[in-house]
């Protein structure tokens, strides 16, 4: 039995929609806080969940508690799931400090390495655990949540119940010692959704293009130098340790679908979260990662070319507010 008794997903977008369907259709009890025109949506079709392998299923309205005050939201609840954007994190912070209850445990499930860090620091009263989401989700037309990628979560390890309360049907979760590790380890993968924003291309043909591919391994080896010069070593979370992943993109392409079969286990039309929001014109997470590899660089003396190109790209594109500039490799 779950250990946890309310469950508050804080900002449900495409990452808070696809966790907390999963947990609310294995009897979690979870309350959704959310903006109103996703309130309306999921108020009036229901939310549903579904995944790349053909995992299907739908929670009607009846069945949904959907808060867009967040004192509502957050009153009662013992376990918090942030799944808002980087740049939102210190605001969420503030509205759980303000409204949910002192023994709530906090947990990110964000992008980027520092979010943490950042609701620690807002709640030092409170414990706060950092988690890692792998997959990808696109959110769809109808209240519709697809996971267009494979992979386990990661939370960190040492809470009782907490693994207990997430592991549901389509969540797989595991635990892990040393989240900063398993950050940067996922954030040398997510310098990859600039790239896939900028083309505009389903993640499939772009990963299947060398091209990309090289501009993706450039950036990836920008972040490990930095990484080595400042001492941290990102966490192997798949079978490649991150070290060799430049080594493998950078291969021709017949050999790359060989070796890196996983790697192409996408949904056919499965684009980055970054594509979704230049599509729906909100700000991206540019300065979480790309950004974050540039800062790291720059404070242990080294430059990250590649990574500052990818960065005023997207920012321009940001700017424009007309979704993916649909540019090619030749571009970057």
């Amino acid at each position: 039995m779950a250990s946890f008794q309310r469950i508050t997903i804080a900002g449900a977008g495409s990452i808070g929609g696809y966790v907390g369907g999963c947990l609310a259709l294995a009897g979690r009890p979870v309350t959704f806080l959310l903006r109103p025109r996703l309130r309306d949506v999921l108020a009036a079709d229901g939310l549903r969940v579904t995944d790349y392998e053909g995992w299907d299923r739908t929670l009607p309205p009846d069945r949904l508690s959907l808060e867009t005050d967040p004192a509502a939201a957050l009153a009662g609840a013992d376990l918090v799931l942030v799944t808002v954007k980087s740049g939102a994190t210190a605001e969420m912070a503030a509205l759980v400090a303000a409204h949910a209850p002192p023994g709530a445990v906090v947990a990110s499930l964000q992008n980027g390495v520092g979010n943490a860090e950042i609701l620690r620091q807002a709640l030092p009263s409170r414990r706060v655990v950092a988690g890692m989401v792998p997959f990808n989700v696109v959110q769809l037309p109808g209240g519709r949540f697809h996971r267009g990628t494979e992979g386990a979560m990661l939370v960190e390890a040492g809470i009782p119940g907490l693994l207990e309360t997430l592991r549901v049907d389509g969540l797989p979760v595991g635990e892990h010692p040393d989240m900063p590790a398993v950050l940067w380890g996922k954030l040398l993968v997510n310098l990859n959704n600039a790239l896939n924003a900028l083309s505009g291309l389903p993640l499939v043909q772009q990963l299947g293009d060398r091209r990309w591919r090289r501009i993706l391994a450039a950036q990836q080896s920008e972040a490990l130098a930095a990484l080595k010069r400042a001492r941290i070593k990102p966490a192997r979370l798949g079978k490649v340790v991150p070290g060799l992943l430049p080594h493998i993109l950078r291969l021709p392409d017949p050999l790359f679908r060989r070796v890196a079969k996983a790697m192409l286990t996408i949904d056919p039309q499965a684009r980055s979260s970054m594509w979704e929001d230049l599509s729906q014109g909100r700000k991206t997470e540019i300065d979480y990662l790309q950004g974050a590899v540039v800062a790291l660089a720059e404070r242990h003396g080294l430059d990250a070319p590649t990574n500052r190109r990818v960065l005023a790209l997207v920012k321009q594109a940001e700017a424009a507010g007309k979704g993916s500039p649909g540019l090619g490799p030749e571009a970057l």
